[in-house]
């Protein structure tokens, strides 16, 4: 075994619903502005073009169950989501094989320190600032293929203090899973622990400390965070 210089990270672990194993991550991607809605209420124009991406790290998902507000921003907001857990990698992988690299899926939340995305936009600079700062990806258990399919139809919605904040459906997404996958693996070479997280729908908007965040997904189940 060799020495490290300093203590390496400990693994990034996800739950997974009825097991006591965990899931592997090794990269999160995340697509940007996957719903037509959503696009239009950030001032983009919702045609087919190709998608873009940006990256969370490993260890901003959290499954912990709560979401501490982060420092330097007071615009901080949720993107409810499902997050899509590959079992298998690989390069150039056709749609129609996309799904056969899937473990199983999960909710999720991009939380957004908005007011630095659109300070780093503005200048045209990188988003991580914004999106990938500690625990800025809540997540739930992954349910596997095997229990739960593969989800292509349903309602996503995020109500916060009860109030229903944002509602679609997975059919609304501008870029289906496979394609997202297949999609992907031309310009990375896709692992086994790579995780995806598909985009969200309109309604997206601030947050405060005191706040209760619940996702939920048709056939995932829910996922209740407090803002603390």
């Amino acid at each position: 075994m060799p020495e490290y210089v300093v203590e390496p990270p400990k693994p990034i672990g996800l739950p997974i619903a009825g097991s006591d194993a965990l899931f592997p991550v090794r990269r999160v991607y995340c697509i940007g502005r996957n719903y037509a809605a959503h696009a239009i209420e950030m001032g983009d124009d919702p045609d087919r073009d190709p998608p873009f991406f940006f990256q969370k790290n490993p260890d901003n998902l959290d499954p912990s169950g709560d979401f501490p507000y982060p420092t330097q921003s007071r615009d901080v907001h949720y993107e409810a989501e499902m997050a899509v857990a590959l079992k298998e990698g690989g390069t150039n992988i056709p749609v129609n094989q996309a799904l056969d690299h899937v473990f199983g899926y999960a909710i999720a939340l991009d939380m957004t320190r908005r007011d630095l995305q659109s300070a780093a936009k503005k200048k045209g600079r990188p988003w991580e600032v914004g999106k990938a700062f500690e625990r800025s990806a809540p997540i739930g258990p992954l349910h596997p293929v095997a229990e739960v399919g593969h989800p292509s139809a349903g309602r996503l919605e995020l109500t916060v203090n009860g109030e229903i904040r944002q509602a679609g459906d997975l059919n609304q997404m501008i870029w289906k899973v496979p394609e997202m996958i297949s999609y992907l693996s031309d310009y990375f070479e896709l692992a086994p622990g790579d995780v995806i997280l598909s985009g969200t729908p309109a309604g997206v908007g601030p947050v405060v400390r005191g706040d209760v965040m619940v996702a939920s997904v048709e056939g995932l189940g829910t996922l209740r965070i407090p803002v603390t």
